[in-house]
Parts: C-alpha cells; sequence; structure tokens
C-alpha cells in the first residue's frame, strides 16, 4: 500500500513538530517573485483533505490544510498576484494567479469557522508545524476521479499513517460547529 501517492508530505513521513513552532512564511511555487504570506503564531486541525476545492500538489490525492486566526496572517510579499478562486464559496481562497498555489482562504461570513484563514502548512518555508492528525472529505477523492474500488486500499493507508478518515470532519470539529449553531439557535447558552 506504501506506492499509492496521497501527498508528498504525507507518502515521505512527516517532518518533526516543533512544539516552539511559532508560525513563518508561506511561499507559493513560483520561481521569481513569489507570494509570500506570513502565519503568526501555530497552526490547528492541520489535516489531509479530500475536498476538491482545495489545492494540492501534482499528482497528489489529498490536500494538507490546517487553519489560523485570519488576524494572523499578513500577505508580506507579490500580493497583487492573489486572485480569490471562488468568489461565492465559504472559504474565500486566495491563490496565486500564476502558479495557482492557493496561499490563505479566510472565512468572512456568519459560520462558526468565521475569522479563521486555511492554510497549506507545506508552503511554509520554516519547518516544525503541527502534523496532521486526521483525513476530512476522504470520498471526496472519488469526485476528483480516484477508482471507488480503491477506496478501502486508501482508508487503510490513512490509518496506518495515524490519520483517521472521516468523510466530514473530526468529531471535535464537527461538535464545535453543533456548539456554534446550538448558541446560535438559543438552544445553549
Amino acid at each position: 500500500m506504501t506506492s499509492m501517492t496521497l501527498h508528498p508530505s504525507i507518502d515521505s513521513g512527516f517532518k518533526a513538530t516543533d512544539a516552539s513552532f511559532s508560525g513563518g512564511t508561506l511561499v507559493c511555487n513560483c520561481a521569481s517573485n513569489a507570494v509570500k504570506v506570513r502565519i503568526k503564531g501555530d497552526i490547528a486541525h492541520n489535516h489531509a483533505c479530500g475536498c476538491t476545492k482545495c489545492w494540492k500538489p501534482e499528482g497528489a490525492a489529498f490536500s494538507i490544510v490546517a487553519v489560523a486566526p485570519t488576524e494572523n496572517v499578513e500577505v508580506l510579499e507579490n500580493g497583487a498576484k492573489l486572485a480569490v478562486v471562488d468568489p461565492a464559496a465559504l472559504i474565500q481562497r486566495n491563490a496565486c494567479k500564476e502558479c495557482g498555489v492557493h496561499m490563505y482562504g479566510p472565512v468572512e461570513r456568519d459560520h462558526p469557522f468565521k475569522g479563521l484563514s486555511f492554510v497549506h502548512p507545506e508552503r511554509f518555508e520554516e519547518q516544525g508545524w503541527a502534523k496532521p492528525s486526521f483525513a476530512a472529505f476522504v470520498s471526496s477523492i472519488i469526485e476528483s476521479g480516484y477508482d471507488p474500488e480503491k477506496m478501502g486500499g486508501v482508508r487503510a493507508r490513512l490509518r496506518e499513517l495515524a490519520l483517521e478518515p472521516y468523510d466530514c470532519l473530526s468529531p471535535a470539529l464537527m461538535d464545535y460547529i453543533a456548539t456554534w449553531t446550538a448558541k446560535k439557535n438559543g438552544v445553549l447558552a
């Protein structure tokens, strides 16, 4: 099963996580005039994502995506190269118009994730960011053309890598969404 291409950061083994990681600079794939985005502080909820919206490296079945508070995201260089991929989407994915890498995606409308930005931590220049801890929207890779007959192998490989596969988000994030909704609707204080 190890020949399966999930994502380069997963397939080649995780880099060591550093408990003192305090953020860094995300860099797009352009050879010159790269877009650079500073993330202050650590990331959270890092995971492999099988959805069809997230940016993935060439040949990867999954993206690696985490969140950071939007207030901790700052475009440092070449911001004029950024454009929102889908203005109607919940996550306003800002991608480099030249290389296509998604640099950050804030959630700005009323939603449990409002105030967070989605980032692809493998784009950090620095090492030590939190490793992925689960896999989300696993069955969505079928929508990208992945053979449905091979999904058992995908889930087995993810589990082998200690990435529990979900066809939604992790239980902690689903609880967070449900709690936010209950509070918004007055069901919980």
